[in-house]
């Protein structure tokens, strides 16, 4: 796949606030300081579409991209233009708030994730530096229990040796198999070294393209 532009459409705090639902429609969400704008930006080869910050919390509505992409590199004609939408959503997880800030955030998630009618799927970002997170595996679950389809993305792999990388992805998927009987798509990704760029672009694609042929 190659993304011919991506630009910003607008911020909403609820899902009734969101664009028309017209478009196929790929979220991503992750603890605060996961990395998800400078996921966001590499995947796009836009610096500054989705604004990052030292400051965990940054994310606080859901924005939408749109984004148009040429799906050539997957094996169609050229010029054959897709639109489809990216989501960036407020991390989860973050204490430096009022319980009634998080309690607001939370709403505002679990309305997107149960009614977004077009969403495709959901990118679950997880720093691989670390062990696994109850956080993140609690999230996962609820996005089971909801029936959200998604996908795992291991951020920040260039701040880690590669083997503390593979063994730290491998204790996060080992702990997910006692849970799950089929584990989700998963992708090693660095926004430094736009590691997993492509597989991300072209998982998309076959999904756009598999919606296209059940479309009538």
């Amino acid at each position: 796949m190659n993304i011919i532009s991506a630009t910003y459409l607008i911020s909403s705090p609820s899902v009734d606030k969101c664009p028309p639902a017209d478009k196929p429609e790929y979220a991503f969400i992750g603890r605060s300081n996961v990395g998800k704008s400078s996921l966001i930006n590499m995947l796009c080869d836009r610096q500054n579409l989705a604004k990052t910050s030292a400051t965990p919390g940054k994310t606080q509505l859901i924005n939408h991209f749109v984004i148009q992409s040429d799906p050539s590199a997957a094996g169609k004609k050229k010029n054959a233009t897709i639109s489809w939408y990216m989501t960036d959503l407020p991390g989860y997880g973050y204490a430096k708030v009022g319980q009634g800030q998080r309690a607001s955030w939370k709403k505002m998630i679990e309305g997107y994730l149960r009614n977004r009618s077009n969403l495709v799927v959901v990118f679950v970002l997880i720093d691989v530096r670390h062990d696994p997170q109850a956080i993140d595996l609690a999230f996962i679950r609820q996005l089971g229990e909801w029936r959200v389809p998604f996908c795992i993305v291991f951020t920040k792999s260039d701040k880690e040796n590669q083997r503390t990388v593979q063994m730290n992805k491998k204790q996060f998927l080992d702990t997910l198999s006692k849970d799950w009987e089929y584990l989700p798509p998963h992708f090693v990704t660095s926004a430094v070294k736009q590691r997993g760029r492509k597989e991300i672009l072209t998982y998309i694609a076959e999904c756009n393209e598999s919606l296209q042929q059940l479309t009538p």
